[in-house]
């Protein structure tokens, strides 16, 4: 007779499971309720939503954490965070207190449906963001900054109750406890009141919970345990969320694998993990007119002063050369296409910057790639309305230059050495904004760069009209499309030049 090991399981008493059935069963879908504003995303979504709202919600949120990291990048303190974000979180999205509504939070459907779509949309960009170390570490980095911004910003009760209802690991101190280290939580604790230190709560954590309370030297130390305030719960909350965030995305990146057969769900996943450094944006129709600008042939060498330096240096070189190559063309045209210049302005443009040429040539090699970038010739799907303007995200990852072009974004194409002398050749000459752009050319974050030239040129307009209150802070976003470069440095000089100022409040459409 056999022996059999203890550790092995009777075949008879072994539970009889078919893995293919386990696999292939219809899975139970469970409608979730959203109770608080605020979510540490413990549990993912089950519920099924359409392939639309999928990509959408995801692009949305993507335009809150870019911004977030770009305010972080540009040195920006909480309070101009803050500001500046506030009225992006309301167009993209929008989360209303419990208080805002006279039904409750679970029942309210307007509520229901930010919380759901903010649920949803976060565990999307972790589908995203979780291949590599460097996505993982940034998403982290920017969902706490916008988990911290709302944590702030929510009513005192209402974030009560989302603290009491989570499961995180820290030890209420006893009323005996708080009374023996009196002294040194009032020596450790800045600026205390005695009454309310005896009033106020306190919490036991592992102090490498904590590190920014540790190194601000903010809280009391004693056998690895820091003692926090109740005021400073937050950053007890936000390491939790922190912790649990990493967690999750290294269980996705597990996952991830299994995607790769879904030729649905890839493409905007891939998408939306490249619009990371930049994101996406799209030029309205609306955005193609400007108040009392005159766009033709003639008028491009005055406006070039507020093109980007992408577009600024194709003008300089066709001007230098009386030519430019394929790409360059098309990149250029389009912009001037979504500046609003007609194509018959256009091919009168292109015909007389082309000196070197005849007629005949410039007809026959030229004058069809010009109307088919309008739509006006070409297949029936672009006829009547062409190709849409070249944005930052597109210039920065498709077609890169070779020898002998101009086109492409000069942040991440040229030499240092080039781009300073650039640079310096349309004007810019301060050696901290030349610092500062070198810095973020080396962290590979060229549309900061890009804000960066723009602020240091528009310098006193942009405090103009923040000091009068003509722009809201969402008309001075961060720039990632070279049409938005040029409408918004054009308004602003303009406004300053004594216009009647029905154009400053006109802003684009991302």
């Amino acid at each position: 007779m056999i022996r059999q090991e203890s550790t092995r399981i009777d075949p008879k008493r072994r539970a009889t499971l078919d893995y293919r059935k386990k696999q292939f069963a219809t899975p139970t879908f469970k409608q979730q309720d959203y109770p608080h504003r605020l979510n540490l995303y413990h549990v993912p979504p089950t519920v099924e939503i359409r392939l639309e709202d999928f990509e959408q919600w995801a692009i949305e949120r993507l335009r809150i954490l870019a911004e977030l990291e770009a305010c972080s990048f540009r040195n920006k303190t909480p309070a101009e965070t803050a500001e500046h974000i506030k009225p992006l979180l309301d167009k993209w999205l929008r989360l209303d207190a419990n208080s805002s509504s006279s039904a409750q939070g679970s029942t309210d459907t307007r509520l229901q449906d930010q919380r759901r779509k903010d649920h949803y949309s976060h565990f999307i960009l972790r589908l995203a963001f979780s291949a590599t170390e460097d996505l993982r570490r940034r998403f982290i980095r920017v969902e706490g900054a916008l988990f911290r911004l709302r944590f702030q910003t929510e009513n005192v009760r209402e974030r009560q109750d989302f603290v009491a209802s989570l499961s995180l690991d820290w030890e209420a101190v006893s009323e005996q406890e708080k009374r023996m280290l009196a002294q040194d939580l009032l020596n450790a604790t800045p600026s205390p009141k005695k009454t309310d230190m005896e009033e106020s709560g306190w919490f036991k954590v592992d102090f490498e919970t904590v590190p920014e309370l540790v190194e601000s030297r903010r809280i009391f130390v004693k056998g690895g345990k820091a003692y926090v305030p109740s005021k400073e719960q937050m950053s007890i909350v936000l390491a939790g969320f922190h912790e649990r965030l990493e967690q999750g995305l290294e269980l996705t990146a597990r996952a991830l694998p299994r995607l790769d057969e879904d030729d649905r769900l890839k493409p905007i996943l891939d998408h939306l993990s490249n619009n990371f450094a930049i994101p996406d944006s799209t030029l309205a129709d609306s955005d193609t007119t400007l108040s009392g600008a005159t766009i033709n042939a003639s008028s491009i060498d005055p406006l070039s002063a507020h093109f980007p330096l992408c577009m600024r240096n194709l003008h300089m070189t066709l001007r230098k050369n009386n030519h430019l190559k394929h790409f360059g063309r098309l990149q250029y045209t389009l912009f001037l296409k979504g500046l609003g210049m007609t194509m018959e302005d256009c091919l009168i443009f292109w015909r007389q910057s082309f000196k070197l040429i005849t007629d005949e040539t410039f007809n026959k090699e030229y004058r069809y790639n010009i109307r088919h970038t309008y739509g006006d010739v070409g297949g029936d799907a672009r006829r009547g309305r062409g190709y849409s303007p070249f944005s930052c995200q597109k210039i920065l990852t498709e077609h890169p230059p070779g020898s002998g072009e101009s086109h492409g974004c000069p942040y991440r194409h040229f030499s240092v050495e080039n781009l300073t002398n650039l640079l310096q050749v349309t004007g810019v000459n301060d050696r901290d904004v030349l610092r500062g752009v070198k810095e973020d050319v080396d962290k590979k974050r060229y549309h900061i760069a890009c804000n960066r030239v723009f602020e240091q040129a528009h310098k006193s307009e942009i405090k103009q009209v923040k000091d009068e209150g003509t722009w809201k802070a969402a008309d001075l976003d961060t720039i990632v499309h070279p049409n938005t470069y040029f409408k918004r440095s054009y308004l602003l000089k303009r406004g300053l030049a004594g216009d009647n100022g029905q154009s400053r409040g006109d802003h684009m459409e991302m």
